[in-house]
């Protein structure tokens, strides 16, 4: 390549994929988890079927089935906004002997207005169409995000109507209960986290007093404060038990007055729309019913700034384990990437809040669900994972509603990358533990 050609300075951190050929690269950006080893190309005899399913509601999503057309059992990969159409254990799968689905949902790549209760609908197309071609089991792999999408789709879908939810916990009204939800047959939690509302409230930044104001400061709440305990990377921080109460007794106000900001937009709206409703508004004057009908059109989005701040991104002492200091987003500098433009629910509507990014309000919660999955499970850690750590891992293993859950561990970050060897060993391991776990499911 020559050196004057432009290179794309975007974000992949959401690109979990395996090159194609011999020349496909990884994007110049970020690269994350991309593998573009020969050894980890596609099998022979694979065909890779482009679909498009759509759901009850009407909503379209999309995926790519890799198959050779004789597997009996299909693994799902999806994520409320990352690509997993080309997931990176698509090869290793598909040489032990089963299909892959890499779905992208409705909101694949822009989770501005993500809700997860409708999100259900397109996994629920995903397990319908590859029951319709004859695979006699379906097995979720909720990785990362994805692992809080599938805990929440397989718990409301293990629940006979009418139980099931009917509303977003903005109070609009989605009716699961009006939805065929066909469960699945297993699930695989692959480096899940807890959900994306539970990241955020463990790594909202409370020294933010202001949210129309990113340099707010509150320096007595602020991890990245020396004087708090911070310390540069790659030296590790250490902040007292009496800060960290404060810290995330702090998190939590923040998110509540995040939630109290989307209410109030999602009341106003939904005022204006019952005035509109009720009898004799077409007799008002015309400018009353113009502004009324303005009062329930306008709405704003929000702009959460500052979200990468969890003290166990810096302190290892918290939730001990053998990782590295960093975050997920951050890398090596989670301090920088926290004032960085961009960053999850950067910008986000009051709902999308409320559904997916509060860790108060949000369903799609793996402690909250997984007491509902009764199906076998297979829990694989990447022991140096920055955004699940052991003792929470345990809690989901314990309050899990089957009792087969086999757990796996492997020496790997978050992505998949080794500490020493190569990445395509710790892929080779990965592959290796779910078709062995398989084998004893048939």
């Amino acid at each position: 390549m020559a050196d004057n050609v432009p290179q794309w300075s975007g974000s992949s951190a959401f690109l979990h994929g395996f090159a194609r050929d011999d020349i496909e690269g990884p994007p110049s950006g970020n690269p994350t988890t991309w593998w573009g080893s020969a050894k980890l190309a596609l099998p022979e005899g694979v065909t890779q079927t482009m679909v498009r399913l759509q759901a009850e509601d009407g909503a379209h999503s999309r995926g790519i089935l890799y198959r050779r057309g004789d597997e009996k059992t299909v693994l799902v990969f999806a994520h409320p906004r990352g690509d997993f159409s080309s997931h990176y254990l698509t090869p290793v799968l598909l040489d032990a002997g089963v299909a892959v689905f890499g779905g992208q949902v409705r909101s694949f790549a822009n989770d501005s207005d993500c809700i997860h209760e409708s999100l259900l609908a397109d996994v629920a197309a995903e397990i319908r169409y590859l029951r319709s071609l004859g695979f006699e089991k379906v097995v979720l792999v909720g990785n990362s995000g994805g692992g809080s999408l599938f805990s929440f789709y397989q718990a409301q879908a293990g629940i006979e109507p009418p139980g099931r939810l009917t509303d977003t916990p903005a109070g609009d009204p989605y009716d699961l209960n009006a939805l065929d939800l066909p469960q699945a047959d297993a699930l695989i939690l692959l480096a899940a986290h807890l959900g994306e509302g539970l990241y955020a409230l463990n790594s909202l930044d409370p020294s933010m007093v202001d949210e129309s104001d990113p340099l707010s400061w509150d320096p007595s709440l602020d991890m990245y404060n020396p004087d708090n305990g911070y310390r540069e990377p790659p030296e590790t921080s250490r902040y007292t038990a009496d800060f960290l109460t404060r810290y995330r007794e702090a998190q939590r106000a923040r998110c509540e007055r995040l939630d109290a900001m989307a209410r109030e937009d999602i009341r106003r709206r939904r005022e204006a729309r019952e005035a509109m409703s009720a009898p004799g508004f077409a007799d008002l004057p015309l400018r009353t019913r113009l502004a009324t009908i303005r009062r329930s059109e306008v709405s704003r989005y929000l702009t959460v700034a500052r979200m990468d701040a969890n003290p166990a991104f810096t302190d290892m002492s918290i939730h001990p384990s053998p990782r590295d200091v960093g975050s997920l987003f951050g890398g090596r500098d989670p301090h920088a990437y926290n004032y960085r433009l961009g960053g999850p629910a950067s910008v986000v509507t009051p709902e999308a809040w409320l559904s997916t990014w509060s860790g108060l309000a949000s369903r799609a919660s793996v402690p909250a669900n997984i007491p509902h999955v009764h199906v076998p499970m297979l829990v694989i850690n990447y022991t140096r994972d920055i955004v699940i750590f052991p003792d929470q891992l345990q809690d989901i293993v314990d309050r899990a509603g089957t009792e087969d859950v086999s757990v796996v561990e492997i020496d790997s970050d978050h992505y998949g990358m080794p500490v020493s060897g190569t990445g395509e060993d710790v892929i080779e391991q990965v592959g290796e533990a779910i078709s062995s776990w398989l084998a004893t499911h048939d």
